[in-house]
């Protein structure tokens, strides 16, 4: 599904050049759950928001679904970006104004999608992350977890092939940050592709593969051991969301 080759990416200012990614090579297979995990500097959000093509490498060659990113206009990059990936930030980047169900419905607005069409996308990824009877609330009325479940769903609204989450606990507690892993969890064995940024060996341990990254390049890399509380005995219901 992807593909990096020698991938560097460079920050320069008149005084300072400073090298955040050198000669970074990655795969990435359709279905796939990829950790990226390193100390903070080591490079690995400049390597999600270049995935996710919010940034650009300064050299070297991404291929997605055999589209060579590269080579691409500024629009013809953001028309990939739109029909293609899925965000999920840590900060949830939920808008105060909207409600959950405006909120979720947003990217397809953009999309140029019909409002018929996106009635039925927002109620069907309401029903499925189990947020629907928050429909008419705004974010602060929401709990951490209800909020991170809210992005997850605008995230997904558009049926993405490729789901980029950027640290999508850190302001979580432990229990909800739970609840939000146990959904990406339930997402991949569905089938959907996801790469993560963590710095929590725990919530990558969900994950099918950890690439792990130090000063702008990845030194080693290995396959998760199957977690079988969350990929053999998950159920819908482990995921809903409290009153």
């Amino acid at each position: 599904m992807i593909t990096l080759n020698k991938i560097s990416k460079v920050y320069r200012t008149e005084d300072v050049q400073t090298s955040a990614l050198s000669q970074v090579d990655l795969t990435i297979s359709k279905g796939e759950f990829l950790a990226i995990m390193g100390p903070s500097g080591c490079g690995k959000s400049t390597l999600l928001n270049i995935l996710g093509l919010l940034d650009f490498s300064t050299s070297g060659s991404y291929q997605f679904n055999e589209l060579e990113i590269t080579s691409l206009s500024e629009r013809k990059k953001s028309e990939v970006r739109k029909q293609n990936i899925g965000f999920i930030f840590q900060n949830f980047n939920l808008i105060d104004e909207l409600t959950v169900y405006e909120n979720i419905e947003l990217p397809l607005i953009y999309n140029g999608i019909s409002s018929s069409e996106r009635k039925k996308r927002v109620e069907e990824i309401m029903e499925k992350i189990n947020i629907r009877h928050r429909a008419k609330h705004y974010p602060q009325q929401l709990s951490g977890g209800q909020q991170q479940r809210v992005a997850v769903a605008r995230a997904l609204v558009t049926k993405p092939k490729l789901i980029l989450a950027d640290e999508p606990t850190g302001n979580l507690d432990s229990t909800n940050g739970n609840e939000v892993m146990n959904l990406l969890a339930e997402l991949h064995r569905e089938g959907s592709t996801i790469v993560m940024v963590t710095h929590s060996s725990y919530d990558a341990s969900f994950s099918s593969r950890i690439v792990n990254m130090k000063d702008g390049e990845i030194f080693n890399e290995e396959y998760a051991v199957k977690r079988t509380d969350v990929f053999d005995k998950a159920k819908p219901e482990d995921y809903a969301v409290n009153e």
